[in-house]
C-alpha cells in the first residue's frame, strides 16, 4: 500500500486544490479538512470558522474512518465551508474548490 499524508497535494490550481488524505494515520479527517481549506485560501487555520458549524465534525469522521470489515470502498460527502466546496471520499480526496 501506498503511504501518503494527509498533505500531500495531488491537484493545486487558483480553482482546485486537492489532498489524499490516509485514513489509516492518526490525524482526524476533520483536522486534515481544515488545514487543505486553509491552504487553498491561503489563510491561517485560526482564521478559518470551527468546521464544526458547518458539518457534524463526528458524524464526517465515523463516515470514513476504518470498519472491522475494511475501509469503505465509495461513497462521498460534499459540503460548503468556509465560501468553498468541500467533497470528501471514500478514496481518501479531499477536494477544495471555490464555492
Amino acid at each position: 500500500m501506498t503511504e501518503m499524508t494527509s498533505r500531500s497535494p495531488s491537484v493545486s490550481t487558483e480553482e482546485q486544490y486537492a489532498v489524499q488524505y490516509d485514513r489509516l494515520d492518526n490525524e482526524p479527517l476533520s483536522v486534515a479538512v481544515v488545514d487543505a481549506v486553509a491552504s487553498f485560501c491561503n489563510e491561517a487555520v485560526t482564521d478559518l470558522e470551527p468546521l464544526h458549524y458547518t458539518i457534524n465534525a463526528d458524524a464526517l469522521e465515523r463516515l470514513f474512518e476504518p470498519r472491522t470489515d475494511g475501509l469503505r470502498s465509495g461513497g462521498s460527502v460534499t459540503f460548503e465551508y468556509s465560501d468553498c466546496q468541500v467533497t470528501v471520499t471514500a478514496d481518501g480526496e479531499i477536494r477544495v474548490e471555490s464555492a
